[in-house]
């Protein structure tokens, strides 16, 4: 294993923002466009706001080659410790089992994740050593 050009905290903390600020800005739209004004308590806004979160960040490192939107303006990508590319299975046991495990801990495994990514050297957290990743500012291969 050999993890190159690690991301920190704030680069990584930066792009969850951005990540929040796409799917917050996201589920507004949708609910302009399905009932002509912010209805919260619809019941389809409902299960949209819980997929979406879900499909964004499981589905689009998958597909777009370890980038979300904000991960993608801020130059740093999810990549597998071997260096290859994130598959859907690497991204559930990243992104909702760790979240579960996390809820579970009653955030306690979420504290320990910040500290792990601010004092470990490969700056991997919780979910990465589950899920064999890191976040790297190495931009993928080009396809040939």
């Amino acid at each position: 294993m050999e993890v190159r050009e690690p991301v920190g905290f704030w680069k990584r903390l930066a792009a969850v923002i951005l990540d929040g600020i796409v799917i917050t800005a996201t589920i507004f739209i949708f609910a302009l466009i399905v009932f002509g004004e912010f209805a919260a308590e619809e019941r389809l806004l409902q299960v949209f706001e819980g997929i979406l979160p879900i499909v964004y960040y499981v589905l689009l490192p998958v597909i777009w080659t370890g980038y979300t939107i904000g991960k993608r303006a801020l130059g740093i990508r999810i990549v597998r410790t071997d260096g290859s590319q994130v598959g859907l299975l690497t991204m559930i046991v990243r992104e909702p089992v760790s979240y579960i495990l996390y809820a579970l801990t009653f955030g306690i495994g979420f504290i320990a994740s910040v500290i792990m990514v601010i004092a470990r050297k490969d700056k991997r957290a919780l979910h990465d050593l589950l899920a064999k990743t890191y976040v790297t500012t190495i931009p993928p291969e080009p396809k040939r």
